[in-house]
C-alpha cells in the first residue's frame, strides 16, 4: 500500500480504504502492546537487579544488612494502552544515599553524607539496551 507525499496533489493517490488503513493500525498496536510489555518488564527486571548491585558497597552505598538492597522492586501496569514500569524502593534514606545530603534533618541531627550514586549510574547502564530493543520491537 503506497501512501502518497503530504505535499501530492489531492488526487494524486487519494485514500479510498481508510477503513482498512485504520484496522491494520490497530491490529498491529494491538500486537505490539504485549511486546512491548515483555520487553519493559525484562528491563525492569535488569534495571532494579543493577540498582542492587550497584548499592552493594563503594562507590555506591554500603548496605551491610541487605535490608536497603532488598527493599528495590519493581511492578508493571498497563491500561492495554500505555504499559508502566516502576522501579523503587520505599526506604526512606534512598534519596539521601543517592544524592548525599548536608545540613540538619528533622531531629535536628546534622550531617555531612557524601553522595553514593546507584539509581542514576544504573539508569544510565540500562536506557540505551532498553529503547534498543523497544525500537526493534516497533519496527518489527
Amino acid at each position: 500500500m503506497a501512501i502518497p507525499h503530504p505535499n501530492a496533489h489531492p488526487s494524486a493517490g487519494a485514500y479510498s480504504n481508510a477503513p482498512q488503513i485504520a484496522a491494520a493500525i490497530d491490529a498491529r498496536a494491538a500486537a505490539t502492546v504485549p511486546e512491548v510489555a515483555a520487553v519493559t518488564q525484562h528491563y525492569a527486571m535488569l534495571l532494579e537487579t543493577r540498582i542492587k548491585a550497584l548499592a552493594s558497597g563503594r562507590p555506591g552505598p554500603n548496605a551491610p544488612t541487605g535490608d536497603y538492597r532488598r527493599s528495590w522492586t519493581h511492578e508493571m501496569s498497563s491500561d492495554g494502552v500505555t504499559v508502566t514500569a516502576t522501579v523503587g524502593t520505599n526506604k526512606p534514606q534512598g534519596r539521601r544515599l543517592e544524592f548525599g545530603f548536608v545540613g540538619a534533618d528533622s531531629l535536628g541531627r546534622i550531617y555531612n553524607q557524601p553522595p553514593y550514586p546507584h539509581v542514576g549510574p544504573a539508569v544510565e547502564e540500562i536506557s540505551p539496551q532498553f529503547l534498543a530493543a523497544l525500537g526493534q520491537v516497533i519496527s518489527e
